[in-house]
């Protein structure tokens, strides 16, 4: 355990790709970070079962193994490694202050990679079934749905471009939405009603997901929110797309944040904060995949380092 005393040149909050990423470049540069975990250790993808989309690995890879992979190599480079969840920061001065409970730890250079959470319907076995029939990700998880049937759920510009990406696969895309309207971009409601594969659901909730680890997702219940009539609806797949959250609460009232609670960056990964830096899921509402998050890492510990020399000199 490393002493309370010590100002690390550089701590990572999160352990996720960005995070991981983060820890190899800057162990690499002699910076000898500090990382911690956080509340999820290896971020989302410890929740997934198989990733074909991950450069280097032509037969695909678990997530877990992925994660242990990354940290194993960030290990091998002298990262420290904390397990915990962080309760506050203080970022008024250098050296910044991390606080676990009643231990504290101090860094010239914070990266920020504490990812980002995704919406859940709040049902029972959504977990259980994650990565098995339960995703909230088309582009990752998609390639596994051909000819297979498919409920999307959710009404907004993300829910649209998921169901038109599925249909590249899938045999057909049930859009289930609460509302009797869309809350997308009219071009991509355009684009995602003109689809002969895409049909909707209106005023409907999903009440119940039927599958269990073995064999997958087998079916859902729908609900009509109008009548309150609930029916069985056969599918091979429910993908979720009410949005994420970025896991940011530590930071309210210290760092810029979008009216979704996404840390603003400028210059790639900076904050408004000098020597504060912003990497992955936590800034980047858009993309959220494995390969771009590892890349802002990169991009923070590099921005991190500079900074580090800059005060050097």
């Amino acid at each position: 355990m490393p002493k309370n005393a010590d100002i690390y040149d550089t701590v990572i909050l999160g352990s996720g790709p960005a995070g991981l990423t983060a820890a190899i470049y800057a162990a690499r540069s002699n910076c000898c970070p500090l990382l911690i975990h956080g509340q999820q250790p290896g971020g989302q993808l410890t929740t997934t079962t198989s990733i074909d989309n991950f450069p280097g690995f032509p037969e695909g890879i678990d997530g877990p193994e992925l994660m242990q992979a990354m940290e194993d190599q960030a290990r091998r480079f002298c990262t420290n490694f904390i397990e915990g969840e962080v309760t506050r920061v203080e970022l008024q001065g250098s050296p910044f202050k991390i606080w676990m409970d009643d231990d504290c730890y101090q860094c010239r250079t914070l990266i920020i990679a504490t990812g980002a959470s995704p919406r859940m319907l709040g049902l029972d076995n959504e977990w259980d079934l994650y990565g098995r029939g339960v995703s909230v990700c088309a582009t990752c998880d998609g390639f596994f749905y051909k000819e297979k049937e498919i409920v999307v759920v959710g009404g907004g510009d993300t829910a649209m471009e998921e169901a038109s990406f599925l249909t590249r696969f899938a045999k057909k895309v049930t859009v289930v939405h609460r509302r009797d309207t869309l809350r997308a971009s009219p071009p991509l409601e355009k684009r995602a009603r003109e689809n002969p594969k895409i049909s909707f659901r209106w005023d409907t909730v999903v009440s119940a997901i039927h599958g269990d680890k073995t064999r997958g997702v087998h079916g859902v219940n729908l609900k009509n929110i109008s009548s309150g009539k609930e029916e069985e609806f056969p599918c091979d797949g429910v993908f979720i797309a009410i949005g994420h959250t970025p896991n940011t609460s530590l930071f309210e009232g210290q760092l810029d944040m979008d009216t979704e609670g996404y840390l603003l960056t400028k210059n790639h990964t900076e904050t408004k904060i000098a020597g504060v830096f912003a990497a992955g899921d936590v800034q980047d509402p858009h993309f959220r995949q494995a390969i771009t998050a590892a890349g802002w890492g990169c991009m923070a510990a590099l921005q991190a380092e500079r900074y580090l020399e800059d005060l050097k000199d």
